[in-house]
């Protein structure tokens, strides 16, 4: 017992001060503070901008099968409350059932729980333990708990694949998942919301002018990426300094809000000169896209809401609705209800891959 509660208290002390190093070692523009956020449900919601894969890469990934596989490990971090738990086993489920396909390169799987406690579903999926933060650190925002959870996987963690995705519980993979990075740059899913260009007075507090143009920052988040596993074992502690940072700002905290974090990494990446293919198709988000067209990832972050005649109703419960915010507390049951006809592909698929999951899923619910 005295053995647990020493290494814990080091474990603490070592990362308070580690946080706190490197935030004093990266902060290397002055530090003082406006916001986009979601400045109406219309700008929000409205189609990401289409950026095309190159060609080239495309044409490699149909060629894999005579090429040597880059693996790449797939990361996911979590809670350990009911709602980001159900997300990981769908998640987990879908990851088996195509990790072994043509095509794939995805190699090994790991839930990042940072709760700074092991549970039940330990032997289910593949897990580490990480430490939240210390308390108060997180301001309320705890989000910012997944940038230090990766630290300290990286940091402790054996990870074979040379390359890392960055991954979340909200997402189901729809097909094998080919590397997608390519000569030193990692691959990322590019969102609209992400402005830096917008924002370049607040951003250049992290990313001075010495660093280079501001289109050097992609309009990225954490994730989908794929990336070398050696870059982000720089990128993330900076990452973790710049949220830090970021969230201490009160001006740089109003013009980023809940995507701050996002924001952060996408700072990181440039700070350390490690830039992303864009790649469009990398996943879809119903029910704005409504095909799975080329994508490898249903991201289901938006609620779906239809009447009985397919139509949707954004904005107002539907009578037919499929939102993972409605299971924040309880387990999805089985059998989801199918949408009404004429409901896009999109959502019909979501929810048909979660009825899979969950009728395979032992002890579903419990």
């Amino acid at each position: 017992m005295g053995w647990g509660k020493m290494f814990f208290t080091v474990v603490i002390t070592f990362s308070a001060a580690l946080i706190t190093y490197n935030i004093l070692i990266s902060a290397n523009a002055s530090f003082k503070q406006e916001f986009p956020g979601p400045s109406s449900a219309k700008r929000l919601f409205s189609q990401d901008p289409i950026i095309k894969m190159p060609l080239e890469r495309s044409n490699n990934n149909n060629n894999n099968n005579n090429k040597k596989k880059r693996l790449f490990h797939t990361a996911v971090t979590s809670s350990d409350s009911v709602y980001n738990t159900w997300q990981c086993r769908i998640m987990y489920y879908w990851f088996k059932k195509f990790k072994d396909e043509p095509n794939s390169e995805m190699g090994g799987f790991t839930r990042i729980l940072h709760s700074g406690k092991s549970d039940r579903f330990m032997d289910e999926i593949p897990t580490f333990v990480a430490q939240p933060l210390p308390s108060g650190m997180d301001q309320g925002y705890i989000v910012l708990n997944r940038p230090w959870a990766f630290v300290q996987w990286l940091q402790q963690a054996q990870i074979e694949e040379d390359y890392i995705l960055m991954s979340e519980p909200d997402h189901v993979i729809v097909k094998p998942i080919p590397n997608l990075s390519k000569d030193g740059l990692g691959a990322a899913f590019p969102f609209f919301y992400i402005e830096p260009k917008k924002y370049e007075s607040v951003l250049r507090k992290f990313f001075p002018q010495q660093n280079g143009p501001i289109t050097d920052i992609d309009p990225i988040g954490n994730s989908p990426v794929i990336v070398s596993k050696e870059a982000l074992k720089k990128i993330a502690p900076t990452w973790m300094n710049v949220s830090l940072a970021m969230k201490k700002d009160p001006e740089a905290d109003k013009a980023f809000g809940w995507v701050l974090e996002m924001y952060a990494y996408a700072v990181a990446s440039a700070l350390h000169n490690v830039g992303n293919v864009l790649h469009k198709e990398f996943m879809i988000q119903p029910p704005w896209d409504t095909e799975i067209g080329k994508a490898f990832i249903i991201h289901y972050t938006y609620g779906c809401d239809y009447d009985m005649k397919g139509k949707m109703t954004y904005g107002k419960i539907g009578e037919w609705r499929f939102d993972k915010r409605s299971y924040d507390n309880t387990w999805p049951p089985k059998n989801l209800s199918l949408p009404p006809p004429g409901v896009p592909e999109s959502v019909v698929t979501l929810v048909k891959m979660v009825n899979e999951a969950t009728a395979n899923i032992p002890n579903w619910g419990s």
